[in-house]
């Protein structure tokens, strides 16, 4: 029996996928930018330069509100290629379980598993044409023996589908920033916007420019991508997905639970299933596009997923973010954000938000800026915060009235009943995924996941 394909992939996208025929199942692909914010043309920043990813927004539907589960690679890409919260699945901390062959729950399993036992070829894509490569990373805080099947959609059987990945190191810190310096424009660093938090400093605009040059070196890197899928003849039969891993390489960025760290563009092209230029502000969390790419593979979504479709799901009203240690920085900060507010609970408050890291030190150079400004008394009020020796156990902002979350609303009358609210469905929140963070690491498992340095609880 014939089936017609886009009232059929409608009807897969509200959630239907047991019905979706094998030989009507498109090809997946997730376009993922390392370290990538929503500075892009499309998401309403006004200097950068992304021909590419505009033109996906263009032809797809973009997400406004779109957020990782963490604020850093490892435990992200933990979450959003299983479906379900790192806390949930011990995999919270970066960086971790490299050592001691650490396998995933009950019920926990790779997307690449399932679309493998769907008939799907699974690849993590390195060349893909002259000069643009894919990293192939996966930074997997488990143990995963066989991830993907190949590094190219062309390694596949005939007629047979792919789920495949490429990862782009662009913006990540790194060869990435020093490849991006070598584009013919660049971005001027008088012209980057600065939050209020950063001084108004050479050192800095230069590294949020380099951030900048990154993205739009990223944005070729998509644009390459795009040509080779049509010449390949697969571009209209292909599910496109791109987002970031995280929130962007910057200081309260990355690591940290503002929006910098966690939010992410996210957009979906689909042609003649999904509508062009929609734009959905609802939020959703990076585990929902894992839910709806089994959903297009024709994919029951698994009980125990924390994610969700995009597609044909009931909205969601908040979604929950979590950071663990980092290397050998150990903390514990739990967030719930809905469209418009977001409460930050610190569960180790007695330190500061500049606590040693050396990723970040090395890294950041804004950093040390704050460092030496600060002890010359050189700091605004706005700047000083981050400063701190300490940190409130509850912070709350109105990201509508305050997007930059500087004025923390917690103690503030007038939103009490929020605060409330919003500290109801946090907690409910962390004793329904069992929080596996709520218990630190022996110092014994950081001296063997650290051995760098001596890590202190």
């Amino acid at each position: 029996m014939q089936i017609d394909r886009r009232n059929f992939l409608k009807t897969a996208g509200l959630g239907a996928s047991s019905l979706l025929a094998a030989q009507n199942r498109p090809n997946i692909l997730w376009i993922i930018g390392d370290d990538l914010g929503v500075e892009l043309g499309c998401y309403g920043d006004p200097i950068v330069k992304t021909p590419n990813m505009d033109r996906l927004a263009a032809e797809g539907v973009r997400f406004m509100h779109c957020f990782t589960t963490a604020p850093v690679c490892s435990a992200s890409r933990s979450g959003f290629n299983v479906g379900m919260y790192q806390i949930a699945t011990g995999t919270h901390n970066h960086r971790s379980h490299r050592k001691d062959g650490y396998e995933l729950p009950a019920g926990a399993r790779l997307i690449t598993d399932r679309m493998r036992q769907a008939g799907y070829f699974t690849a993590n894509i390195t060349d893909i044409a002259p000069g643009v490569k894919g990293t192939a990373k996966t930074d997997f805080n488990f143990k995963a023996t066989k991830p993907f099947d190949g590094t190219h959609w062309n390694q596949r059987k005939p007629g047979q589908p792919f789920f495949a990945q490429i990862n782009f190191q662009a913006p990540h810190k790194g060869p990435a920033f020093v490849a991006a310096r070598k584009q013919k424009a660049l971005m001027d660093p008088a012209k980057v916007p600065l939050p209020p938090y950063y001084p108004d400093h050479p050192v800095v605009r230069d590294e949020v420019a380099n951030y900048y040059d990154a993205v739009q070196l990223l944005d070729h890197q998509v644009g390459v991508t795009l040509k080779q899928l049509e010449q390949d003849g697969i571009l209209d039969n292909t599910v496109i997905f791109m987002f970031g891993d995280n929130g962007r390489c910057l200081l309260r960025g990355k690591q940290w639970l503002y929006d910098p760290g966690t939010r992410i563009p996210l957009i979906v092209r689909y042609p003649g299933v999904l509508p062009k230029g929609q734009v959905r502000k609802d939020p959703v969390v990076a585990l929902d596009f894992n839910a709806q790419s089994l959903v297009y593979a024709g994919i029951p979504v698994p009980k125990e997923y924390h994610g969700q479709p995009l597609f044909g799901s009931k909205p969601r009203e908040v979604v929950f973010t979590a950071r663990d240690r980092c290397d050998m920085t150990v903390d514990r900060i739990r967030a719930v954000r809905s469209s418009r507010y977001k409460l930050i609970r610190n569960f180790l408050p007695d330190r500061p938000y500049t606590q040693f890291n050396e990723y970040i030190k090395n890294s950041y150079p804004t950093l040390t800026v704050l460092h030496e400004l600060h002890a010359r008394g050189k700091l605004n009020a706005v700047q000083e915060q981050f400063m701190a020796s300490k940190r409130p156990e509850i912070e709350f902002y109105d990201l509508e009235a305050d997007p930059h979350e500087v004025n923390n609303l917690a103690a503030s009358p007038k939103h009490k009943k929020l605060v409330s609210e919003f500290t109801a469905k946090l907690n409910n929140w962390l004793r329904d995924m069992d929080d596996r963070g709520a218990v630190l690491e022996s110092q014994e498992v950081l001296e063997r996941e650290e051995p760098r340095l001596q890590v202190k609880q």
